[in-house]
């Protein structure tokens, strides 16, 4: 029997179904490429593929999902830093993206249930057609994601997607392509709106406001690496950072060599050596380096290097970690450092520069803050360093704005007491008011009962020598004792407001500050609210105190000149029996009701909603003084314990 099958005919076979399935696949693409017609900026979200992962839970199951977000420009402005707002709705977790950061600047992996704003980066910024005559790699950025979420990936899509970039109006629903897959969204330009996603004369984008700014200035470059100025300026009346910690993340395996008006928390070389650095860079000495970590710590330097040659002379440096805030001393409100950056291929050109990410900022005392990504700005300009009266200008600047965030898992470091002088007993902090460790590890008071009320007295002593006169003066006045006991606030500053009179043109109150801990507090402040009464503000007789009308009708307070020093404890004047006494400032302050008629002093008025002390938000009582058979009066007991004690006090300094 003849074999017909030849060579010829299986390869005319082969091609005939190679084409039916390339046709096949291009009617697929078709049908789910979009049919919009988008003069704007088109965003679309694709999901890709998803799989289940361990561990089974058919209550919580996680699967991995994959999906690409594609931001094109289609109109006839270039689009500066493009930031996209993602509507995740399944408790997702993301692990990955490409060519984009989370703008409000999380590590990965990070929860993004409710949603989270990706910003294009290193480059996110998209010409258009017009200007690139059509480029699309110039035109569109196309980001990948990967992560967990927990619903059976069934195709989960996001409940929404819109370009967040001031100035640009999106529809309120988005497109629902054919394959179910994709989702789009067309936003255009509002051009009768002014916003701050316009760029300025020179092409970049206005710098923006917040709490905080940090500045990262390249002022010099070379092909393998480059030296940057950090400049980090509190911008809040009430912000302020004590010994400040700044970390952020390399994306393309940089390192520091040298530092001036900073150092590495940890200065350690072995990554240099032994890592992917060392194999590149065989001819430098990379036991001078300082940090080849991937995400380094920065401290300050103390005051004692700023004349340093080799570590300081550098402007608004060496500060021991403390930024005040402007309202307090300009000069003192910016921390500034320079250090050498070395690069890594395929980098190694001079106008390949890309700034790290996932900047964080804390302190050990102060403001918290959360701060966005970098965004591209005019470069700065700083003083001649030759001193000429010239100004010398950054080759390329990037901006970060961070802002200050309430920190609802870490336990408070300061609390206020509150007192009258109608009434014979003080609030006390609240129990545990700055955490309670103690009484997690089994100790025997409670840190849920109610606080002592406590005999005025007894607010003078370290809270180890308090308990057997709040048990006295408990059972004096026939309340009743807990048991087990509550636990003391463990705070390490404490502040006691006393209403110290109430009349008919105005009312009076001293302010009394515990230092608790061994270190003293140069140049502290504190700052009060009272929402309906601080308008009344007349004067601090010995402090420095102004009103914040803008700040909420809030009381700004600072020692006075070459007197703004809160010691520490220090042991009684017998420590074999005497407790330990605090470091105390305190200072009467005087309101008139010609500007606040109306006002309650004793009913809640005239005791504040928020206290701050060096910028940390202090824990606040949840009762008032009672003010049962209320009589004008302007002194009790109290007021002259308080002021003896104070004068003890100096007379042991």
């Amino acid at each position: 029997m003849e074999n017909n099958f030849s060579p010829y005919s299986y390869s005319n076979s082969y091609s005939f179904f190679i084409f039916i399935f390339v046709v096949f696949a291009l009617i697929g693409i078709s049908a789910s490429q979009s049919t919009t017609v988008c003069n704007g900026i088109l965003v679309t979200y694709t999901y890709i593929r998803g799989r289940q992962l361990p561990p089974n839970d058919t209550s919580n199951q996680p699967y991995r999902f994959e999906s690409n977000l594609t931001v094109l420009n289609n109109g006839l402005e270039e689009l500066k830093s493009w930031k996209v707002f993602i509507g995740f709705q399944h408790d997702e977790l993301l692990v990955s993206l490409s060519n984009a950061v989370l703008d409000d600047g999380s590590t990965l992996p990070a929860k993004v249930g409710n949603g989270t704003t990706v910003a294009g980066f290193p480059d996110g910024d998209l010409e258009t057609a017009v200007e690139t005559a059509g480029d699309i790699d110039q035109m569109r950025a196309v980001v990948n994601l990967v992560g967990t979420l927990f619903k059976a990936p069934n195709i989960s899509l996001p409940a929404n997607i819109s370009l967040v970039n001031p100035g640009y109006s999106c529809p309120s629903r988005y497109t629902l392509l054919p394959d179910n897959r994709t989702m789009e969204i067309c936003c255009i330009r509002n051009t009768s709106s002014a916003s701050d996603s316009t760029p300025t004369g020179d092409g970049f984008l206005p710098r923006q406001e917040g709490d905080l700014t940090i500045m990262y200035d390249v002022t010099a470059t070379y092909d393998s690496n480059y030296r940057a100025r950090v400049t980090i300026s509190n911008h809040s009346p009430l912000g302020r950072l004590e010994n400040w910690k700044l970390s952020w993340k390399w994306t393309r395996d940089e390192f520091i060599y040298s530092m001036r008006g900073a150092y590495p928390y940890l200065a350690d070389t072995t990554n240099c050596i032994f890592g992917k650095q060392g194999r590149f860079y065989k001819d430098l000495d990379l036991s001078k380096a300082l940090s080849c970590e991937r995400t380094p710590t920065i401290v300050d330097l103390p005051t004692d290097k700023v004349n340093d040659t080799n570590l300081g002379l550098v402007p608004y440096c060496c500060r021991n970690g403390t930024i005040l805030p402007p309202t307090m001393d300009p000069g003192k409100s910016v921390s500034a450092f320079e250090m050498e950056v070395f690069k890594m291929p395929p980098d190694l050109n001079r106008s390949t520069i890309v700034p790290p990410t996932e900047w964080t900022i804390n302190g050990t005392m102060g403001s918290h803050y959360q701060c966005r990504g970098p965004v591209s700005v005019s470069p700065s300009r700083f003083p001649n360093r030759f001193g000429l009266p010239t100004q010398d200008s950054a080759i390329s600047s990037w901006q970060l704005v961070c802002n200050i965030t309430k920190a609802s898992t870490e336990p408070r470091k300061c609390c206020v007491s509150f007192s009258a002088f109608y009434n014979d007993s003080v609030v006390p902090c609240n129990t545990c008011a700055c955490g309670c460790s103690n009484a997690a590890s089994g100790s025997s008071c409670s840190a849920t009962a109610q606080a002592f009320l406590l005999k005025p007295s007894t607010i003078l002593l370290p809270s180890e020598n308090r308990t057997q006169e709040a048990v006295a003066w408990a059972r004096l006045n026939r309340r009743p004792v807990p048991d087990p006991l509550p636990c003391w606030d463990h705070c390490g500053v404490s502040i006691n407001w006393h209403l110290l009179s109430d009349y008919r043109d105005g009312w009076t109150v001293r302010v009394t500050v515990f230092n608790w801990g061994d270190a003293a507090f140069v140049d502290w402040f504190a700052a009060v609210r009272l929402v309906w009464a601080g308008l009344g503000f007349e004067r601090a007789y010995s402090f420095n105190g102004s009103l914040l009308s803008s700040e909420n009708n809030t009381i700004f307070l600072q020692g006075l000149p070459g007197q703004n020093y809160l010691l520490g404890e220090i042991d009684g004047k017998n420590p074999r029996k005497d407790p330990r006494v605090p470091g105390t400032q305190q200072s009467v302050i005087l309101f008139t009701k010609k500007r606040t008629t109306g006002i309650n002093v004793p009913a809640g008025d005239g005791f504040p909603v928020k206290v701050l002390f060096n910028g940390e938000e202090c824990a606040i009582p949840t009762i008032i003084p009672t003010n049962a058979g209320h009589k004008m009066k302007s002194a009790s007991g109290f007021d002259i314990l308080l002021s003896l004690a104070f004068i003890i006090f100096l007379m042991y300094e």
